[in-house]
């Protein structure tokens, strides 16, 4: 599985993403600018999945809080998908899941997008797709 971990780009991006701008560091602690400014932050999460685990990689995302869309509707379990064929070589040093050492592998795939408010409900969506 490949993640893909990117500010909105209509709201900005800074160089690490789970780290506020300095400006918005000017009041730590519960509370604060930094803290409010974290929660309220928007993410595009995408990551590409084989076929058969897309269901269940975004029922984990959307359990963890991701997929809720912050406008009027109460919109929830948001994304958009769309199916390819990926391709890789492993290198010498790698322990493919699929594939051999060396020979390049094409596979399908399902690449899954989906929006992701707060950084806390980023790092539980990430958290969910690793387990």
């Amino acid at each position: 599985m490949h993640i893909i971990f990117n500010t909105n780009p209509l709201i900005g991006s800074s160089p690490n993403i789970l780290e506020p701008s300095p400006e918005v560091n000017l009041f730590p602690g519960p509370g604060s600018c930094r803290n409010t400014m974290a929660s309220l932050r928007r993410f595009s999460l995408v990551f590409y999945v084989p076929p058969a685990s897309a269901s269940a990689c975004k029922a984990a995302i959307f359990k963890a809080g991701a997929g809720r869309y912050p406008g009027p509707g109460g919109y929830t379990e948001c994304a958009w998908q769309t199916s390819g064929i990926g391709q890789f070589r492993p290198g010498d040093a790698a322990n493919p899941a699929i594939g051999k050492v060396g020979e390049l592998e094409e596979t399908p795939e399902v690449r899954v997008e989906t929006l992701v408010v707060g950084e806390e409900t980023v790092r539980k969506a990430v958290a969910a797709l690793k387990e």
